[in-house]
């Protein structure tokens, strides 16, 4: 309804404001003709616009009725749950699918979704450089304070757990995490958590947090514990590199000791072995040779109590001819005559060597002269010792 519609009234003859009770007269018979018939006439008893209204109320109730009825009506996705509360009291957990409950305020339907990862920092908040003291410092068993950082991700695995035994699930994850953290490190040395038990530190806080839900039923599943950073506190940072240096030193020292001891005493081992070996060798060549000559002695001395003469005679003979055979030059002494003869036999035997087959290139006129010598010094020598025997 404009303003320049006819109906609006007029007052004084000119263009004014309105009539209120033209304006709600016109308004009831517009609603009388859309919940009634009008016209005029006369209306038999129990009709008329009454009962017009009546019957527009009716409807009216119907459409907010099936209003009401549809809205129980709710779709589940595939990663979700439902879970529907009658009077606020759990009622029953629904699958995926289109499903429907009684509209409020009988019944009403929580949608609950498990899959969804969901993160809590611990010790920072959205960056590693944006620190939380408070939950970062801890202490070790060592008595050392060491700053560390780490990430949880959980999901949900019991929705009904999840909507009645929680307040706020990102709060119980959180001191669950602080608390299972601080047990692990305050068991644990320094060293073992800044560098080569990151990853068992992880896997034991998340058991231990996913047993500290598990008894509050909270509903919650630890999927993931990231650790972002682990280091000494700022302010002893350098005195922390200091004392690893230190540390890293005395490995070094410690392996180039072990490596000199790994080289050195296998070698002295090795010696020892083989001084013990040579001895072992020499006592049984000594006993050997001791058994040997007293058994050698045992049977000359039998020969000897047969023939002493002899054997004494001959054993003198065998005795100088084991003192002459290591020397090259041997002395005869002549009876009857105060010179001796020198027989230079070293150089007879090289020259006999001499003219042997390593000089058969050589001319023949060089090798006559030395047999003649040879010869005249055989004849001397047998002449003299046949002398000797007269």
């Amino acid at each position: 309804m404009s303003l320049n519609d006819p109906q609006w009234g007029r007052r004084g003859g000119g263009e004014g404001p309105p009539d209120l009770d033209e304006v709600l007269r016109n308004l009831n018979n517009r609603l009388s003709g859309l919940f009634g018939r009008r016209g005029g006439g006369s209306e038999p008893p129990g009709s008329g616009p009454a009962r017009s209204m009546g019957g527009g109320l009716w409807l009216v109730v119907g459409l907010v009725v099936l209003v009401w009825l549809a809205s129980g009506f709710y779709i589940v996705d595939a990663s979700q749950r439902g879970v529907v509360l009658r009077f606020g009291k759990f009622n029953e957990t629904t699958q995926p699918g289109p499903r429907w409950h009684l509209p409020y305020p009988f019944e009403s339907a929580e949608i609950v979704n498990l899959s969804q990862v969901r993160t809590v920092e611990v010790g920072y908040r959205n960056n590693v450089k944006s620190k939380v003291l408070k939950e970062a410092l801890m202490l070790t068993d060592d008595e050392n304070i060491i700053d560390i950082q780490f990430a949880v991700q959980y999901i949900l695995k019991s929705p009904e757990d999840f909507l009645f035994n929680n307040r706020n699930t990102d709060d119980s994850v959180l001191q669950a995490a602080e608390t299972a953290i601080r047990e692990i490190v305050g068991k644990s040395k320094m060293d073992f958590v800044l560098y080569e038990g990151r990853e068992q530190v992880a896997a034991q806080a998340t058991k231990l947090m996913q047993e500290i839900l598990d008894r509050y039923k909270t509903g919650i599943q630890i999927s993931r514990v990231t650790m972002q950073n682990a280091q000494p506190p700022e302010q002893v940072q350098a005195s922390f590199d200091d004392a690893v240096k230190a540390g890293q030193d005395r490995e070094r020292a410690k392996n180039e000791g072990q490596a000199y001891a790994n080289d050195v005493i296998p070698k002295a081992k090795g010696t020892a072995a083989r001084l013990l070996e040579e001895a072992e060798g020499y006592r049984q060549r000594v006993v050997a040779n001791a058994e040997g000559e007293a058994a050698r002695f045992r049977q000359v001395l039998v020969e000897y109590q047969k023939a002493p003469a002899v054997t004494r005679d001959r054993l003198y003979i065998e005795t100088v001819q084991q003192m002459l055979e290591s020397t090259s030059k041997v002395l005869v002494d002549q009876k009857g005559s105060g010179s001796l003869l020198y027989l230079p036999l070293d150089k007879l035997m090289q020259a006999a060597a001499a003219t042997g087959p390593a000089s058969a290139g050589q001319a023949p006129a060089a090798e006559q002269p030395a047999a003649p010598t040879q010869q005249r010094s055989r004849e001397a020598f047998r002449s003299r010792e046949r002398e000797s025997r007269q």
